[in-house]
């Protein structure tokens, strides 16, 4: 045996010992692949009896709180136009000069004219008095005095409407005549349109069977009448309006057309924020139920044997269970059966819990960020 032979040996024997020694245990190294893994964490949240204030969630348009028209009242040509487009006007404030010479003219013809007849009176005045004059030519002067300042007053306004003034006060869009363009020839041309925004009127329209619904569920103590509440605008992003905003109006009769009931509400808009023909939602409250079960929405999902929660049952594991949903109380639905109170929910974490899958049930934060809801999820009905 040669010298690298007598070393090689050894080396083999201590390397053979070591790997001995290391499986004394009997155990797999921490990691590999028999390792263990711990179960996943869910948010849940333990569901109980309450009061719930029942909301409505319902689609609506904005509208202007009061619009007026622009138009043209004497015939002439737009000489200048006084304002930017898309600015703020005060009422009265001038918008467009018309050609004024003919009517400034005419007005001047009128006043004369009523000097004329003044002068005429009052030289008839005293030779009435002697039998001068008779009665009747006294009461023809007397009458075309009034006459000529029928005509002053007319002619003066003439003047006036030359320079169309702002209606109200809002926001005034683009204008729909040039300079040079002739105005009023046979009927009130358009110029411009003004709009307040501030406040705006939201339009929307409820289902007049829900609403019957609703009142007899109130006249059977099932459920009590919400007071003066709020109403909470969502824009079309999703986001919430800040200003909060009331009932303005409900109409006393049902569309035969929809089947439905108008109603409007009213907002602040103070940075002009909303816009007329905007998409809305509108959510209010419509009345107060007790000894019911709420869940958020996000919990509840839908396959096809129809809706259900994945609960945490006794011995950790994911179970789904069949479930009713009612009305809306904000984001959560109330649960009108398949639900009694005490159940621990998931909230956060579904696609982890399988059902028959083993959990760890923790505290739901409703602040902390949530994971991407399931496809499932059910959605509040329209």
């Amino acid at each position: 045996m040669n010298t690298l032979s007598k070393l090689f040996v050894p080396t083999l024997l201590l390397m053979a010992l070591l790997a001995g020694c290391s499986k004394g245990d009997g155990k797999p190294p921490a990691g590999g692949p028999g390792a263990a893994m711990p179960p996943p964490e869910v948010d849940v949240i333990t569901v109980g009896l309450g009061s719930a204030t029942l909301t409505q969630d319902l689609p609506g348009r904005l509208q202007a709180y009061r619009t007026a028209e622009v138009r043209a009242r004497v015939e002439g040509v737009i000489e200048k136009r006084l304002f930017e487009e898309g600015s703020e006007v005060k009422a009265g404030a001038p918008l467009f000069d018309i050609d004024a010479h003919t009517y400034q003219a005419t007005a001047a013809a009128a006043r004369a004219d009523l000097a004329v007849a003044r002068q005429t009176v009052a030289r008839y005045q005293p030779l009435l008095a002697i039998k001068a004059v008779s009665q009747q030519e006294f009461d023809v002067a007397t009458a075309r005095v009034k006459q000529a300042e029928a005509a002053l007053a007319r002619a003066d306004e003439d003047v006036q409407n030359a320079r169309v003034p702002a209606a109200i006060s809002g926001r005034i869009g683009r204008t729909r005549v040039t300079e040079g363009a002739l105005v009023g020839k046979g009927e009130a041309t358009l110029l411009a349109t003004i709009e307040q925004l501030d406040p705006i009127y939201a339009n929307f329209t409820q289902s007049g069977s829900e609403l019957l619904r609703l009142k007899q569920a109130i006249r059977a103590g099932k459920l009590k009448r919400a007071g003066a509440a709020k109403v909470e605008l969502r824009l079309e992003d999703g986001s919430v309006y800040p200003y909060a905003g009331k009932i303005f109006f409900t109409d006393q009769a049902v569309d035969p057309a929809t089947g439905s009931v108008s109603l409007r509400a009213e907002f602040a808009n103070p940075q002009r924020e909303l816009l007329p023909g905007m998409f809305v939602r509108l959510r209010f409250s419509e009345a107060l139920a007790e000894n019911v079960v709420r869940v958020p929405q996000r919990a509840v999902q839908s396959g096809a044997q129809g809706q259900f929660v994945m609960l945490v049952g006794a011995e950790g594991k994911a179970t789904p269970q069949p479930v009713r949903t009612g009305a809306m109380a904000g984001t959560d639905f109330i649960i009108t059966d398949g639900l009694k109170g005490g159940e621990q929910v998931i909230v956060n974490g579904l696609q982890k819990a399988r059902p028959g899958t083993v959990v760890k049930a923790v505290p739901w934060d409703a602040t902390a960020p949530l994971l991407p809801a399931p496809s499932s999820a059910a959605k509040p009905a329209k």
